[in-house]
């Protein structure tokens, strides 16, 4: 059985981040192979990985969208003879960036106006038939959770939002949460994690907090170790274990998980 972590919060919150250590929390818990999946289409979470990326989803749509708009190619037919389920399945296998433990599938730009639904449709098809191969699928979502909403990936288990110790981080994660109800897949746990926290939580964003009911899994300190990696350009997934940042992450990854 496949359990989907979602993590979705403003820009600059350092969900990407968590979403990296979190998953080398789960592989150094023997959980692997992990898919990856990053729904934000500025793409890094290959960054933090290690990992390569040559292609996404979105561009496998488009160029789906431009074969079946010519007018060299047939309604029916797709390169190779294959369907155009088998292309898409085809190309989906092609895009796939893999490592020893780690799976990265990038989905890119989402559908723009003139929406291809037809190969929308057979996408979720082949994403959930991928997730499907993994015992965990952790996914990187841009702010407004656009993939999430349009049910490009099954359902999720714990949906963690990640804010910085601001204000207006709270309100955007707030707005997230208030968005659950709405989407069209099932989320079974909503949990706040406040990330960059110089000490403790300040009073009033501590009392925003309980006053909103979000259910505030843990914090996140700030480590000088991260800033070391990112100016170096090293992924982090490859911060020592004894750094404050990562057993933070550790300790709410099994809080969520083996609770």
């Amino acid at each position: 059985m496949t359990t989907t972590i979602a993590l979705a919060g403003k820009g600059g919150t350092g969900k990407t981040t968590v979403a990296a250590l979190l998953i080398r929390y789960l592989i150094e818990t023997g959980e692997e192979p992990i898919l990856a999946i990053d729904a934000d289409p500025s793409s890094n979470l290959h960054l933090v990985l290690g990992l390569d990326i040559e292609r996404t989803v979105g561009d496998i749509r488009e160029e789906m969208r431009a074969i079946t708009e010519s007018k060299a190619t047939t309604v029916a037919a797709m390169p190779g003879g294959m369907s155009k389920h088998e292309y898409l399945d085809y190309q989906v296998q092609l895009s796939l960036a893999e490592g020893p433990q780690i799976d990265l599938l990038a989905m890119g730009r989402p559908e723009g106006p003139g929406c291809y639904c037809a190969a929308n449709q057979m996408l979720r098809v082949i994403l959930d038939q991928v997730t499907e191969r993994y015992p965990y699928v952790v996914v990187d979502n841009e702010a407004g959770m656009e993939h999430l909403s349009r049910r490009t990936t099954r359902d999720v288990g714990p949906l963690l939002l990640v804010t910085d110790p601001t204000q207006r981080g709270l309100l955007a994660a707030e707005r997230m949460a208030a968005m659950v109800p709405a989407l069209e897949i099932g989320v079974e746990h909503v949990y706040l994690i406040v990330n960059r926290v110089r000490g403790d939580l300040a009073p009033p964003l501590a009392e925003a907090i309980e006053a909103n009911g979000l259910s505030l899994i843990g914090t996140v300190p700030e480590d000088e170790t991260m800033a070391e990696f990112e100016f170096s350009g090293r992924p982090l997934i490859e911060l020592p274990a004894s750094t404050p940042v990562y057993r933070a992450i550790s300790d709410i990854a099994d809080r969520i998980l083996n609770t």
